[in-house]
């Protein structure tokens, strides 16, 4: 995403997450399901801190460092308690082999090349380390849904309003995001070097219904509408 744009809508994504809070829990809810032992751990693309600040103090899961490309968002995350670095995901300003754990949450859907950033993960990785990526596929309900709502140009068109959920993703993020499948984040993680894929899941029911009541993460791509794929730096 432009940085500009997280300057201007911090608050707008803090808040999305906080009217969907049972959709904020099941993503959480996610990466803890791979993140059961992440040593020391970096987050590229913190944004806000905010899933970083629900991890620690719900979950018992420390991530300490963070690499995020807006200043507005950086402020909120370094008062949660994260050291945060003012960078970008395809140029991540730590030294090599640095971190057992490297989180892209979402961070996919908003670069310009998703390639380089898995690239600068496995760099900053010692061998050995994981990185978990996560993600809205493009296959998914709510990838579909956010390419019609960009067709459409926003949540006010009749037919979406009828099919989108009450609290929609604020249409300034969903014009910057690019939804990339899960077989291509499969394939440019194994381009970067990682093997030993694996695969997990949230979100199952349709978007207009996936506040209901948070749910746990399962094994698996195939019907999420966000999945987490942990893969090894060997």
């Amino acid at each position: 995403m432009k940085e500009e744009s997280f300057e201007e809508y911090t608050e707008d994504y803090d808040g999305w997450f906080l009217k969907n809070r049972n959709v904020l829990e099941s993503e959480v809810l996610l990466l803890r399901h791979f993140l059961s032992n992440p040593g020391k751990a970096i987050s590229i693309g913190c944004g806000s801190g905010l899933f970083e600040h629900l991890l620690k103090t719900e979950h018992g899961v420390e991530i300490g460092y963070g690499v995020e490309p807006s200043k507005a968002m950086a402020r909120i995350a370094q008062k949660r308690g994260i050291i945060v670095k003012i960078g970008t995901a395809e140029n991540v300003p730590f030294g090599d082999e640095e971190f057992d754990t490297a989180i892209l949450n979402g961070v996919l859907s908003y670069v310009g090349d998703p390639k380089r950033v898995l690239e600068e993960a496995y760099r900053i990785l010692k061998y050995g380390g994981y990185a978990v990526v996560a993600c809205v596929p493009a296959e998914s309900s709510y990838g579909m849904l956010y390419k019609l709502a960009e067709l459409k140009g926003g949540w006010d068109h009749p037919y979406l309003k009828r099919i989108a959920p009450k609290h929609p993703y604020p249409i300034e993020f969903v014009r910057e995001a690019r939804w990339c499948t899960v077989e291509e984040a499969s394939e440019w993680l194994k381009e970067a070097g990682f093997v030993d894929l694996r695969f997990a899941q949230t979100l199952t029911r349709h978007p207009k219904h996936s506040d209901n009541s948070v749910e746990q993460a399962v094994e698996g791509h195939e019907r999420g509408d966000y999945v987490a794929i942990k893969a090894r730096k060997p």
